[in-house]
């Protein structure tokens, strides 16, 4: 017998947890696991709201048939194309031939691209309301957030947003479905850092998806990944909003690259100037430790940055280079940032760093210092400036 846990009457989760994948789009560690949820909407019509990632297909295709009880399946309804939530449409397909599809006009080539299917779609408008019955369906595309056919469905009548990849997070269920249910504490790092490595790079789009669906009066937020949000909406929406603001706390993250200490010890010292200037909130992280998923995140919630890298082969050191192209990659805005290193001979981290900072267009605090071989007195004495113009910053 499947679990039948109702958002509303008949209006029933199915989701799937995972806890076996390492890595989510096979770069993001997912330590906590990761759920992928769908949704059933039994009314005269029936409606299932996306699906799961391919390997839970057949234990969704037999929950769907075990909650319609002999009824058939209407519509589909595709809010996203990505593959861990349109990975199992064949085999509903295969199960419930005469299903329509639902979805927008960007949405039918990719179903076309990666299954093969061109039968029984429908091409939604923005708004338009599919009725089922005592309850009905309305769409809303939200274009890249985070891909150009992404769209929610939202059921006026029960007030639900099934919102795909919106205010989703990281994270498998551990019996709790619903935010009131569970250890919020858990989840809470998972929901920023999803948000920081998934969807930070389209913060202007989240800003017109949150005003495009800011009239609508929302008593249930669905996502396909995470917890159900029930009683902390409030919450997770100040939290898009200032996210896709590029909005920080008053903090510092020390990111370092070193192949034997030198460039640590630089990184320390900077960290204990800007306790004495005051900040109390400053990271410091090995690059070469830490992978930069968790890195990103912590840049995303404090304002101020400060990237070090010892020289290596002429150049920068590779975790360091490899940090810095996901930043700019994900185009993190309005940071503060200082910049330290060391080298042996003819350098080169610094000089990365500082092409790296033409190109993010952060606000540089100060000169940069580059220790020869190892840092001297007067290389600290800089690292003090570095830290009294960082906190200065701050202020």
């Amino acid at each position: 017998m499947s679990l039948r846990v109702e958002l509303s009457r008949e209006i029933y989760w199915l989701g799937f947890n995972d806890r076996k994948k390492h890595l989510f789009e096979n770069h993001w560690p997912l330590d906590k696991g990761v759920a992928y949820n769908a949704y059933l909407v039994v009314d005269e019509k029936t409606a299932l709201i996306d699906t799961a990632e391919a390997p839970f297909s057949g234990d969704l295709v037999d929950w769907i048939k075990e909650l319609l009880n002999g009824k058939t399946l209407d519509y589909l309804v595709v809010n996203h194309m990505e593959p861990d939530h349109s990975g199992s449409i064949r085999e509903v397909v295969q199960a419930y031939p005469n299903v329509i599809l639902i979805g927008n006009k960007k949405t039918k080539p990719m179903i076309e691209g990666f299954y093969g299917i061109t039968e029984n779609f429908q091409e939604i408008e923005e708004a338009e309301v599919l009725s089922l019955g005592s309850r009905s369906l309305q769409f809303f595309t939200i274009p890249m957030v985070h891909w150009p056919e992404s769209m929610v469905t939202y059921c006026p009548e029960e007030k639900i947003l099934f919102s795909n990849d919106a205010f989703g997070s990281f994270g498998a269920h551990c019996g709790g479905i619903f935010d009131n249910e569970i250890d919020f504490a858990w989840y809470e790092d998972e929901i920023a850092r999803y948000y920081s490595n998934i969807v930070a790079k389209y913060g202007a789009q989240v800003q017109k998806a949150l005003q495009k669906l800011g009239g609508l009066a929302i008593e249930q937020i669905a996502p396909s990944h995470g917890i159900i949000w029930k009683t902390k909406i409030p919450y997770i929406l100040e939290k898009y909003d200032k996210w896709s603001k590029f909005e920080a706390d008053k903090g510092v993250v020390i990111v370092f690259g070193t192949m034997y200490g030198n460039t640590e010890k630089i990184a320390d010292y900077i960290a204990r100037f800007l306790v004495e200037e005051g900040i109390t909130n400053v990271k410091v992280i090995d690059a070469a430790k830490t992978h930069e998923s968790y890195i990103i995140n912590e840049i995303f919630k404090y304002k101020g940055v400060v990237l070090g890298s010892c020289a290596y082969n002429g150049g920068i050191f590779p975790p360091m280079a490899h940090i810095m192209s996901d930043l700019e990659h994900i185009n993190i805005r309005n940071r503060k940032l200082a910049i330290f290193g060391s080298s042996s001979w003819g350098g080169g981290g610094v000089r990365a760093i500082q092409k790296f900072a033409e190109n993010v267009d952060w606000d540089i605090v100060s000169e940069p210092s580059e220790a020869r071989h190892t840092a001297k007195y007067d290389d600290i004495c800089i690292c003090r400036g570095i830290a009294k113009a960082m906190a200065d910053s701050l202020k």
